[in-house]
This record gives structure tokens, sequence and C-alpha cells, in this order.
């Protein structure tokens, strides 16, 4: 049996970014509590490694869009999972080589948007993290129950300063794409949300920009 690298997204734009040869990719649809039940119903046995892959919010006010994390460990709560050494030793030197702004440093996990610069900066200031996400906790439970080494390669797209408008936040279908006319249905009730929308859309071209230069990155895994 041919063991895979398994890369967790909250996105079936980032599933695409990573996908390639000796790669299983698992979309939560931005759901923390779906991904557990997929990764219940997963064979830890069929994978060498798990990745967290993707976008990310920023939490520490020098990060913009399209720089790139390389997460030290994540932290849920009371819960902390370092990533794994060589692991993530592998994918920096491959990274190295990308024209990109890489960061190194910790991680949040959570299973609601956090949406607010004031939310992002009690977050940072609680937890030391630098960014944050909905998936790498998860992963990294998974991950450390079954023995597997797990890392964590995030790009940024909104930064600590700007607000995620909710028809952004709440705009994903489970199975990880965009669901167009709830945007819409929610721009035509909110429609002073416009600007922030526009916003993150620019935020959000420069993070899969650069997702997109790093995702071959686990071809020679």
């Amino acid at each position: 049996m041919e063991r895979t690298l398994l890369v967790v997204t909250g996105l079936t734009r980032e599933a695409r970014a990573a996908a390639g040869p000796g790669i299983t990719t698992l979309c939560s649809g931005g759901d923390s509590r779906r991904l557990e039940r997929m990764l219940a119903r997963t064979a830890p046995q069929r994978h060498l490694g798990v990745v967290s892959f993707g976008i990310a919010g920023g939490l520490r006010p020098d990060l913009e869009p399209g720089d790139l994390v390389l997460g030290e460990s994540v932290v849920h709560n009371d819960e902390s999972f370092a990533a794994c050494g060589n692991l993530t030793a592998t994918l920096r030197e491959t990274l190295s080589q990308r024209d990109l702004r890489v960061i190194e440093g910790p991680m949040a996990g959570v299973n609601e948007v956090v949406a607010t610069p004031r939310c992002k900066a009690r977050l940072h200031r609680e937890s030391g993290a630098i960014a944050v996400d909905m998936e790498s906790h998860v992963a990294a439970r998974w991950a450390a129950s079954h023995g597997l080494p797990f890392s964590i390669v995030r790009v940024v797209s909104d930064p600590a300063h700007r607000t995620l408008p909710a028809v952004a936040a709440n705009a994903l279908k489970p199975d990880g794409g965009v669901d167009v006319l709830r945007v819409l249905r929610g721009l035509a009730k909110a429609p002073r949300q416009l600007g922030a929308l526009a916003k993150a859309g620019v935020d959000a071209r420069a993070a899969f920009a650069a997702l997109g230069r790093c995702g071959v990155v686990f071809a020679g895994i």
C-alpha cells in the first residue's frame, strides 16, 4: 500500500493548490467539527504525515496578505501541539526557493471565524500566536493521536487590522466552495458591507497567488 501525505484544507481552492502525486487532500468546508468527523473516518496507516494548508487570518500586526506562515505549533484553548521538526525543515528548505516572505511562529486554532481587529488583537495577546485558522488544531490533534508527523503551511489573507465582513465569513458551502448566492443575498440585506468585501477580495487574491506558488512544495516529500 502506497502511503500518501494528507493535506488538510478548509476550501476547495486550497485543496486544488495542494493536489499532486503522493498527496491526499481533505477539505472541511471551513467547519472544524465536520473535519473531526472526516478524520475519524480516515485510515491513519494510509498516510505518512499531515499538513494543514491554506489561508489564515493574521494576528501579528506586521503580517500582510501573501505572507507565508510556517507554523511552529498550534494552540487551541488549553491544548498545544508542536509541529514535527523534520517535516517542517523539509518544507522550509523547499519554500526558501520560492518568491515568498516566510515567517515562522505559533498558530492559533479556532472553531469560529475571528473577524474583527479587536478579536484578533485579543487572541494574539492571549495565545501568542501570529496567525489563526480553523483546521490546524483539529489536524494536529488527529496526527498526534496516531503518531504521525504534522506541519502547518498557511498564507495570510485577512491581516490583523482588517475586519472580515459577515458576507465573506459565512460564504462557504459544506464542500469548501463559495456560495455566491448567499453572498449576494447578504449584500442585498447589508449593502454597506460591499466596501469591506472588496478589500477582502484584494487580500484574498494576494493570498491565493502566494498559495499557488507554494502548493507544489509537497510533491517531493
